[in-house]
């Protein structure tokens, strides 16, 4: 058996599948789910009003990028067209020879594990890529990332009259004086005079959330008799919006590791209150890779597999030195068809 029976993308998309049902799903997969397409018409993603999508150029002609085997998960290349590598080096590649003479099934899957594992990183680094896109979208309107000096930006046409800012004693962070209710009816209000949509669902962190557990007018209107003194809870506060204003809140506060530092960052920011509809937002849509349309066609040596709708996964052999390459490929872009249903409040 050659080493690349074992390290090739089918194996790899199998033991990725076995994973991937431990995994807790973005939110932003649940609003955007994802689709597939052949190719990348940029000019068919619409944001407000049908009017296409104003985008930057995309770094396609690179080569990819070598990751270092350092066992963090969740590292990301902030692109919009992601592409990174591991390489399995000779000492390695000798390891697993090894193994696979001395029939030791132990030893061998010991060996396996960790450069199984470096892909999934990889693959989990796309998933970061979108949720990236999908969170700046709800909090922004627009996506703006930069990977390798290469910037991305994605200007969808937002309708400026569906945000505002919060100043001085409105800002929510003044629990003593602002009234989130009224604020929240307005944004509804708004949204539904001009599309005939009424938002029943809100998104915001923890941070955002407590303005309201603390906020003073909510506290006297749940209990008018004893005052602020009351004691709030989540749930306490979730069914007094629901009653009040017929909304849902999902407080998000999932982080990713920058690829710079390493440092941890929220996917949606704090201080914002998003309104949106019900039902899917859009789509995440993926296109096809270089990978995918030049490498499967079995021209190459290269093997390529496709997980997660669309991220490719390939392997090939450089013979000098000689090495084992893993490459994990994608092309997303978010779609928004409902994005003029959507209000986005900057609170604090």
């Amino acid at each position: 058996m050659d080493i690349l029976d074992l390290i090739n993308p089918t194996e790899i998309a199998a033991y990725l599948t076995g994973t991937a049902s431990n995994k807790i799903p973005y939110l932003g997969s649940l609003l955007f789910p994802s689709k597939k397409r052949l190719g990348l018409n940029l000019k068919w993603f619409k944001g407000s009003k049908g009017l296409p999508v104003s985008l930057a150029p995309a770094a396609f002609d690179t080569k990819a990028s070598v990751r270092d085997r350092i066992g963090v998960a969740g590292i990301e290349t902030e692109m919009a067209f992601f592409r990174e590598s591991m390489r399995i080096g000779e000492k390695e590649r000798q390891d697993l020879l090894m193994a696979l003479n001395a029939n030791n099934s132990e030893i061998l899957k010991t060996l396996l594990t960790p450069i199984y594992d470096d892909v999934s990183n990889l693959v989990d680094g796309s998933d970061v890529v979108a949720e990236r896109m999908r969170m700046q979208l709800l909090a922004n309107g627009t996506i703006d990332i930069t990977a390798n000096g290469v910037p991305y930006e994605y200007d969808y046409k937002f309708p400026e009259n569906h945000k505002e800012t919060l100043e001085d004693e409105d800002m929510w962070s003044d629990t003593e004086n602002s009234n989130p209710v009224p604020d929240i009816k307005r944004w509804q209000d708004k949204i539904e005079e001009d599309t005939g949509i009424r938002p029943k669902r809100a998104i915001c962190t923890r941070k955002t959330w407590n303005y309201l557990l603390e906020n003073k007018k909510i506290r006297l209107d749940l209990n008018p008799v004893g005052g602020t003194n009351i004691i709030m809870t989540d749930d306490l506060l979730q069914q007094y919006l629901l009653k009040k204003l017929g909304l849902t809140v999902a407080i998000y506060n999932k982080k990713f590791l920058t690829e710079v530092g390493g440092a941890s960052q929220q996917f949606f920011p704090d201080d914002v209150f998003t309104l949106i509809p019900d039902g899917n937002l859009g789509n995440t849509w993926f296109g096809t890779t270089p990978e995918e349309a030049d490498l499967m066609s079995g021209k190459s040596r290269a093997k390529v597999s496709i997980v997660n709708t669309g991220v490719a996964i390939t392997t090939y052999v450089e013979e000098h030195p000689v090495n084992a390459l893993t490459i994990v490929s994608a092309i997303c872009l978010p779609s928004w068809e409902t994005i003029d249903s959507v209000f986005i409040a900057e609170v604090a």
